[in-house]
């Protein structure tokens, strides 16, 4: 078995982008390992939670912090170094850049004439897409959403109408609230709950957003969560089979409870289902010659 490299003289200088383990913490890849090792400093969000990665791998290295609190003050100090010197972002868990303020770094490190090395490994977002039972083939990365409802709300419905995968990342506390203003707002599409990922008490519960919402609303999951909502295409419904739905329920309903109806039926966005539901009804009818 070949052994990491122990000396910074054997990595090119520039900044190494390296993922670490999002749990489970024999993820960490060889080569991960050897560019940790090798490195003459490591930029870590927490340098506590870093030490514990470094001691599970028997690495000593330098450390300095580099998180949201810090990053324009220590940015080019880093860069001078990485001009000269191998220098290791990391983040917490997973990779960085993803819910971090890593970018900005690459991005000056380059204009700097900085060499940019991603050492590629564990992100939550794809584990759970992968453990979710949903479409992958397009998706989309929301983050995390604003904590105020007004600011949340208005979040969501940007994303009502994006054809694809949703993957968001919460806190436990948050997630039958966030799931809750998900089914309100996109209507009740199927989705998956996936928390502790990697981790012993790994757990991905799927069903309906309403239905999760329900699940969790007294028992708030633990650990870090990511939810998964499928795009507002997943019923499969088509163009006809919509219209006829409508049609029915507007001769029996008022527009929006006609609108909420199909929506939770179809498992489609509300904002997509109105607007189609307004076109239907201002258009012109057509009569017999």
């Amino acid at each position: 078995m070949n052994s990491p490299p122990t000396s910074a003289d054997l990595l090119i200088p520039g900044l190494y982008i390296v993922a670490t383990p999002i749990g489970n913490l024999g993820d960490l890849s060889p080569r991960a390992a050897a560019v940790l090792a090798g490195v003459a400093l490591i930029a870590a969000e927490d340098t506590r939670v870093t030490a514990k990665l470094l001691a599970h791998i028997g690495v000593k290295a330098p450390m300095t912090p580099y998180h949201d609190h810090n990053a324009d003050a220590v940015r080019p100090g880093l860069i001078a170094r990485a001009a000269s010197e191998p220098i290791a972002l990391v983040s917490d868990a997973g990779t960085p850049l993803i819910s971090d303020p890593g970018y900005k770094l690459v991005r000056d490190a380059r204009a700097a004439g900085v060499t940019i090395v991603t050492v590629p490994g564990a992100c939550a977002a794809v584990a759970a897409l992968t453990l979710a039972g949903l479409p992958t083939d397009r998706f989309l990365f929301a983050g995390f959403l604003p904590a105020k409802g007004g600011a949340r709300d208005a979040a969501i419905d940007e994303l009502a109408s994006v054809r694809a995968t949703l993957v968001f990342y919460e806190s436990g506390p948050r997630t039958a609230a966030t799931l809750a203003a998900l089914a309100a707002r996109l209507g009740d599409r199927p989705a998956a709950v996936a928390r502790e990922i990697t981790k012993r008490f790994e757990e991905t519960v799927d069903g309906t957003l309403a239905s999760l919402a329900a699940r969790y609303a007294d028992t708030p999951p633990r650990g870090e969560v990511v939810i998964v909502v499928g795009g507002p295409l997943t019923a499969a419904a088509s163009v006809a089979e919509l219209d006829a739905l409508l049609v029915a329920a507007m001769a029996r309903l008022p527009l929006s409870a006609a609108v909420a109806e199909v929506s939770a039926a179809l498992g489609l966005a509300r904002s997509a289902i109105y607007a189609r539901a307004l076109e239907l009804r201002d258009a012109p009818a057509i009569t017999a010659s």
